[in-house]
């Protein structure tokens, strides 16, 4: 029974209790305290204490109705912040909440130990910001770029990330952007945009844009690979040798860059270009060597080997030895170390 059925029908009670006492004409009754005497009917006398029990059963119900509502709003406010607490978690944020309730400060305790993860299936619950969310991180799992305008990231989670790198992978031109300011992004990110601009974009852009990064073998050798693809409009000798002295090549690295460049470069610029960085880094000597010879210029690889030490570039010394005494030797088939 509600407490207003409650209230009418203690009412009816009380009145119908006086009416039928009153009716029944017993007179009045006189209490004296003190000095101090009430004389009221009978009638009114018998539901005093029937209406203080009454007044105490209301006061009572209000004092637990109120009681529960507060429990009810922190229980309320609880879930909502639980529900607040599972997004932040996707979302990868490091948000602090309270809680009214210790049984949800408790649930949180346990969720904010742990890492949810979205599953591919379909997810559905009844809060539609928490569909969305789920919904974009799956977008972002399958390779799709989610605006910021959809879900807010925080720009050092690893969710953020692959979602600036789904952007890279959808839209060329935001690759474009980010190797002109790469200070603003991360490493794999630059490091894709690089790698998508190699493969859509010409050597007149990609010239412009390679110098705003720090290159590292591997994308160096991407680029010389797109060099030699496009050498219309592609690296000078001098170019070549700045990239490569920023870097650290070993022998092998440059004699895969000497025969990168074998088929595109004239044989004096080859040589030129090796010639230098011989010069300057003994680790490209064995490159330098494999070019003189590939080019028969055998009276500047005997100078080379000539003021080496005896235990130095022995494979192109015995190679020297074989051509000197007239007999012919596969290249490919001698050892560089």
């Amino acid at each position: 029974m509600g407490f207003k059925k409650y209230f009418i029908f203690s009412i009816i009670l009380i009145v119908a209790i006086f009416g039928y006492v009153y009716s029944l004409d017993l007179g009045e009754y006189t209490v004296s305290v003190f000095d101090y005497t009430l004389a009221l009917p009978v009638a009114a006398w018998l539901i005093v204490p029937i209406t203080l029990l009454a007044l105490a059963t209301y006061v009572h119900i209000l004092w637990y109705g109120i009681l529960k509502y507060f429990i009810q709003r922190a229980i309320s406010k609880d879930y909502e912040t639980i529900i607040k607490s599972i997004k932040s978690n996707l979302l990868e944020k490091d948000d602090t909440f309270k809680f009214k309730t210790v049984e949800f400060k408790n649930l949180f305790s346990i969720l904010a130990q742990l890492k949810l993860e979205v599953q591919a299936n379909r997810f559905s619950c009844i809060d539609e910001e928490l569909n969305k969310i789920v919904a974009s991180i799956q977008d972002i799992k399958d390779g799709k770029f989610v605006s910021d305008k959809v879900i807010k990231l925080t720009e050092t989670t690893k969710l953020a990330n692959l979602n600036m790198l789904n952007k890279v992978n959808e839209q060329i031109d935001f690759a474009v952007d980010v190797l002109k300011k790469p200070e603003n992004f991360s490493t794999n990110v630059i490091t894709q945009s690089f790698e998508n601009v190699l493969a859509e974009k010409s050597m007149t852009t990609i010239k412009k844009l390679y110098k705003n990064i720090k290159l590292d073998k591997e994308m160096s050798m991407k680029l010389f690979e797109k060099d030699v693809e496009n050498n219309e409009f592609g690296f000078t000798s001098e170019e070549i040798l700045k990239i490569v002295k920023d870097l650290d090549y070993d022998k092998n690295d440059y004699l895969m860059l000497a025969k990168k460049y074998e088929t595109i470069l004239k044989p004096d610029q080859i040589i030129e270009l090796f010639e230098k960085l011989s010069s300057e880094i003994e680790d490209a000597i064995p490159a330098y060597l494999h070019v003189l010879f590939e080019y028969e210029m055998i009276d500047k690889a005997r100078d080379l080997l000539v003021n080496s030490k005896n235990d130095e570039y022995t494979a192109f010394k015995a190679l020297l030895d074989l051509k000197e005494a007239g007999k012919y030797y596969n290249l490919e088939a001698i050892s560089y170390k």
